[in-house]
């Protein structure tokens, strides 16, 4: 999707900085009614408990952890954590202590995607130096985010890499019309049940919607086999100010 990076062996055989991989998590929560008939006093303990823990994960070991919330705008999920890490077991151990929070006992996991990041193998014929900060995410500067899995079909890595490049100059002219978005592509190949996760970040809803409306008169479209679920995100700096969505 979007402005992929570049391809590792179009530096003429010059070696390219290396940046660390990030394993990358998006956690999808639903809450039990029941927790909303609790007390406001048992309902408020139960968040900070949550929040504590966001807390203490975010910047430990370099770890990132941004929120989301999606109440009101889709029935089955309705908080996100975005978290970023440098191993996947940093993942296994702060689910543990969240969902034994007084709120996480009350929450339901409805999705969860795994996936990390590298070097796309497209060349941005535009804009070549733009992939280093592709392939390292700095996430959370936008007030929305829009997550989806996808997977291509077989076809597409049956084509030769010259015409899958081609589709992808198309791809990539038309994201670069809109600099407003910015995309993070990851990848899941082997470790989970779709082949890639983006998340896109912007300001403006209506500036992704129609990139994605343009995006699909693309040939490379004709290629993708499946992308949904899609989740539209509103980001909270403050883990307790998207709790209190809830």
């Amino acid at each position: 999707m979007g402005r992929p990076g570049a391809n590792p062996s179009a530096d003429g055989g010059q070696a390219q900085k290396k940046l660390p991989t990030q394993y990358v998590n998006f956690v999808f929560f639903k809450v039990d009614p029941a927790w909303r008939r609790l007390s406001q006093e048992e309902q408020e303990r139960g968040k900070q408990e949550f929040a504590e823990v966001v807390k203490e994960y975010h910047g430990k070991n370099g770890m990132m952890v941004l929120s989301y919330s999606m109440v009101g705008i889709r029935p089955d999920a309705e908080l996100l954590l975005w978290r970023i890490a440098k191993d996947v077991e940093s993942f296994q151990e702060m689910s543990h202590k969240l969902m034994h929070t007084g709120l996480g006992q009350y929450l339901e996991i409805t999705y969860s995607y795994l996936s990390f990041t590298k070097r796309s193998m497209y060349v941005d014929k535009m804009d070549p130096e733009h992939q280093n900060p592709r392939v390292y995410i700095i996430p959370g500067a936008k007030k929305y985010l829009f997550v989806y899995p996808f997977i291509k079909t077989r076809d597409w890595y049956q084509l030769s890499y010259p015409a899958r490049q081609g589709m992808m100059d198309e791809h990539i002219q038309v994201g670069s019309k809109y600099p407003t978005v910015k995309l993070n592509t990851t990848y899941s190949f082997g470790i989970d049940d779709h082949e890639f996760v983006v998340a896109f970040e912007t300001d403006e809803i209506t500036d992704f919607s129609v990139l994605v409306q343009e995006l699909r008169e693309t040939e490379a479209s004709r290629y993708t086999l499946r992308d949904v679920p899609m989740f539209t995100c509103i980001h909270h700096a403050d883990v307790m100010d998207a709790l209190n969505t809830l």
